[in-house]
């Protein structure tokens, strides 16, 4: 049963006492999204890799929200290194983050390993996710209430895992292994917000929407193909960020954790995606693929 969607109030006023932190905050519907809170009044850190788009971004964000508080850094979120490295940056020298935005991602057409042996698509689709955030999850608990919005998409419903493939590393393809990864960030956000039960940390994972941005275009065949999708179905990336900003900030939302939203509503997710043992088990391989099953 679809559950009636949260009032759309993204227009909720910020201070500048609050810090928002978007991976994939440079392009796209991550800088749609920044555009739009740079104007409330909290302070952004945005995560960006594409050098020509981070310039390009920090020229847009002075030219729209000359008074806002934005700083980007410069990661490779495929990296475990950089991301951890990352992390060690933002525990020291942020006093609290109130909303983690999770949103980088991409897909690739040929299969390649990140210098750390994991598939690429894999690494940066949901181990970014999965390891940033864990390793924020102490400063986002000191700063309850706070917020976590993985940003995922309805081609997780497409997809299920298989253990012994789990990257899609044999016979690899595209698809294949971006819907794997979608349905990894939501079964994610499942077990996240389980454990976060009690802190006044929500976890919540969001499908804004197919957007026609120039995400997927140059993937060569199958880049054209989904250029042509966009431009039958897409929204813009305005009214994409929209559904993410609503998550962020609409006092509606208050407290609630363990959904999946396609857009403003509440919706059940795949079969697979709200498997409780499938969610573990994903959890602790990630867990042991990150190095973090020392720390957690």
């Amino acid at each position: 049963m679809v559950a009636m969607p949260a009032r759309r109030n993204w227009r909720t006023k910020l201070t500048a006492s609050q810090t928002i932190v978007i991976t994939g905050g440079t392009s796209g519907i991550g800088l749609a999204t920044a555009e739009r809170l740079a104007r409330s009044g909290a302070r952004l850190l945005l995560i960006g890799y594409n050098q020509p788009h981070i310039d390009a971004a920090e020229r847009r964000l002075r030219d729209r929200a000359p008074d806002a508080d934005v700083t980007i850094h410069r990661v490779d979120l495929s990296s475990l290194a950089e991301i951890k490295e990352l992390a060690a940056v933002l525990n020291r020298e942020l006093a609290r983050i109130d909303v983690l935005v999770n949103n980088a991602g991409a897909i690739f057409t040929h299969p390649a390993l990140t210098p750390d042996g994991l598939e690429r698509t894999f690494a940066l689709n949901h181990m970014s996710y999965f390891v940033l955030t864990n390793l924020l999850r102490k400063l986002l608990v000191e700063s309850a209430p706070s917020r976590i919005i993985n940003v995922t998409s309805e081609v997780h419903r497409a997809a299920t895992l298989d253990f012994s493939d789990l990257q899609t590393t044999n016979r690899f393809r595209s698809w294949k292994a971006y819907s794997r990864s979608k349905l990894c960030n939501v079964l994610f956000t499942s077990e996240l917000s389980r454990r976060l039960q009690g802190t006044g940390v929500t976890a919540n994972s969001v499908h804004p929407g197919v957007v026609t941005t120039r995400f997927g275009d140059d993937r060569g065949l199958f880049g054209f193909g989904f250029r042509v999708f966009k431009t039958l179905i897409g929204t813009s990336p305005p009214a994409a960020a929209a559904r993410i900003v609503n998550l962020a900030t609409s006092p509606n939302l208050a407290g609630r954790t363990g959904e999946y939203f396609l857009g403003f509503f509440s919706v059940p997710p795949s079969p697979a995606a709200r498997d409780a043992a499938l969610a573990l088990r994903l959890w602790n391989e990630s867990l042991r693929l990150s190095g973090l099953d020392s720390i957690f």
